[in-house]
């Protein structure tokens, strides 16, 4: 099994909220345009555009701001894109249940370049055999693709399983990490 713990020496995630208006701000990516969202202090989402569950959490109202939040994500987005493994991102504050958030600080502790399947996900936190399925479905709904890397979780065997983003940019994300 592929996991290791985050070496960021703090907790990127945060599961309390209590905000009224959510930040948006856009990135060019190689892959495309991504939309990223922060509550004014920590990223609640990064999504390709056009992604299964666009802007799922957002509170009712958004507004574009430039915040110091968006320019960390983007140097860290600069730096992954040029093929290099970025030090830890910027604070993350994925919004979602006890469960979500424990499948979600799982995937923080892929390793780059690395691959690990949804069952090995359930293992890793105690659960039955079944709960792959549960894992999937959480790991689908992942609000902050890229930083928090839902792209290395594959399927039984290693096959290229959903990415919410498309199966077609998963493969190139997953090739561009091998390559360096």
């Amino acid at each position: 099994m592929c996991l290791r713990l985050p070496v960021c020496g703090r907790n990127v995630l945060l599961t309390s909220f209590n905000k009224i208006m959510d930040y948006i701000h856009a990135y060019l990516s190689p892959l495309g345009a991504i939309t990223l969202a922060s509550d004014g202090e920590a990223l609640i989402g990064l999504w390709f555009e056009g992604q299964k569950h666009f802007g799922a959490g957002l509170a009712g109202e958004t507004a574009e701001r430039l915040l110091p939040i968006f320019d960390q994500a983007d140097r860290w987005l600069d730096e992954y894109f040029s093929g290099r493994e970025p030090d830890c991102p910027p604070p993350l504050r994925p919004r979602g249940t006890a469960f979500q958030q424990a499948v979600w600080r799982r995937l923080l502790a892929i390793p780059y370049g690395c691959t690990v399947t949804y069952g090995e996900i359930a293992a890793s936190l105690g659960l039955p055999p079944g709960a792959a399925r549960a894992v999937g479905g959480t790991v689908g709904r992942n609000p902050i693709s890229l930083m928090i890397p839902c792209h290395r979780v594959v399927g039984a065997g290693g096959s290229l399983t959903g990415y919410a983003g498309g199966i077609q940019r998963k493969k190139c994300l997953l090739e561009m990490e091998r390559k360096f």
